[in-house]
């Protein structure tokens, strides 16, 4: 996939930190994110950037160093000391290859119809690789549509990864990443510090409402 080294082995794995890094979330507090991140009083129905999903998590690359820098952005933006569900995968790291989504009646790639797809990711590399740090959960459901993978051998059954929205074929899937010499970003692209923030921020709400939905349920199962 575009040149992208990968790691020996089935399923195919990407090393990271060589042409890109992750972001890893759950999918409630990555769909809010992306809501929140679109264009003014428009619903994106496709992020600007690769977005893949597995399970109950969302994967956002971004550029290459990003993993490194995520640590200093939380201790930046003020949200070091807040447990959140929010992890990197840099160098040393890798991920599985999310598998293309399905062409739809319409002949786009992930089209409105597709069936739901869930995932976490299945980060593998060194213990403690560079970027790795807690964070929480947020947000509800999004209007973002999951794609519909090809399941010939099962493997989106099994939990495999799937995009959201693959990476560019043509013109350099990288110069889309967030990455924070994108100062501002671009229409395609927020800036790295600014996915950081909302993405934290969409994290720690999901997790106080889902601390605050338990006792309610505990309550009605009495």
């Amino acid at each position: 996939m575009l040149g992208w080294p990968t790691a020996p082995g089935t399923p195919v794995r990407l090393r990271t930190g060589v042409r890109f890094d992750v972001l890893d979330v759950p999918v409630q507090a990555g769909h809010a994110a992306l809501r929140r991140l679109g264009p003014p009083g428009a619903t994106p129905r496709r992020p600007g950037f690769p977005v893949a999903l597995r399970g109950g998590r969302m994967l956002l690359l971004v550029a290459a160093g990003g993993a490194e820098e995520l640590p200093g952005l939380l201790e930046w933006l003020e949200w070091g000391s807040l447990p959140l569900d929010l992890t990197a995968v840099g160098a040393g790291g890798l991920v599985e290859a999310p598998l293309l989504p399905a062409t739809g009646a319409t002949g786009a790639a992930g089209s409105a119809g597709a069936t739901d797809v869930a995932g976490s990711a299945d980060v593998a590399g060194s213990a403690g690789a560079a970027g790795s740090a807690d964070v929480g959960r947020a947000g509800r459901g999004s209007a973002l549509p999951p794609p519909r993978p090809r399941d010939h051998d099962g493997r989106a059954r099994r939990g495999a990864a799937v995009w959201l929205r693959p990476p560019k074929q043509e013109g350099g899937a990288e110069t889309s990443l967030p990455a924070l010499s994108a100062v501002g970003g671009t229409a395609a692209a927020p800036d790295l510090a600014r996915l950081v923030h909302t993405l934290a921020t969409e994290c720690h709400r999901f997790r106080l409402s889902s601390r605050c939905a338990s006792p309610r349920l505990a309550r009605a199962t009495r």
